[in-house]
């Protein structure tokens, strides 16, 4: 997998100061996408060990100032970034049990669920942008999404009830 770069002080992607983890490869090719080079699953740098041990000693150095981990990209759900992801996240969870995971993807809810691969990634996180991004129904009012048609949902509460549930904001 490849990304094409990391935010360690990001505000923007989720709720409170994270690290912030940009993908690369995408297949949605929302029109206006706001990080286009990234549709590329070449683009950028090879997510390696050393990258990744880098990340987990910024957790722990700042460990009561990061509220958690944001993936987006490109697209994580991306075929190709799910097993890095997978077991990128398994990791993380199990060194940082305290802190949540943001989860961006051009699928929706209803389409992740239905799909074993996709929800074997989906299901490890908390909380799930979902939708492309859509250019006429595009908010920038709104937080953490883009377009009026993306859903900002509690991955583990949806579980649960077996029904959407949308973060309260």
């Amino acid at each position: 997998m490849n990304y094409s770069g990391i935010k360690y002080t990001d505000m923007v992607n989720g709720e409170g100061i994270r690290v912030s983890i940009f993908v690369s490869g995408c297949t949605h090719h929302c029109q206006e996408c706001f990080n286009f080079k990234t549709w590329d699953k070449d683009y950028g740098d090879l997510f390696t060990l050393e990258v990744e041990n880098q990340i987990f000693e910024y957790f722990k150095k700042y460990d009561k100032s990061i509220k958690g981990l944001s993936l987006l990209g490109g697209d994580p759900t991306f075929k190709d970034n799910i097993p890095v992801l997978i077991e990128f996240l398994t990791k993380f969870k199990n060194k940082f049990p305290s802190k949540d995971i943001w989860i961006w993807s051009g699928y929706t809810w209803e389409v992740i669920s239905q799909s074993e691969e996709l929800f074997s990634l989906v299901k490890l996180c908390h909380i799930l942008v979902d939708g492309k991004f859509k250019i006429d129904e595009k908010d920038l009012t709104l937080k953490w999404r883009g377009s009026r048609n993306q859903r900002v949902i509690d991955i583990q509460k949806s579980i649960d009830t077996q029904s959407i549930i949308k973060y309260i904001l």
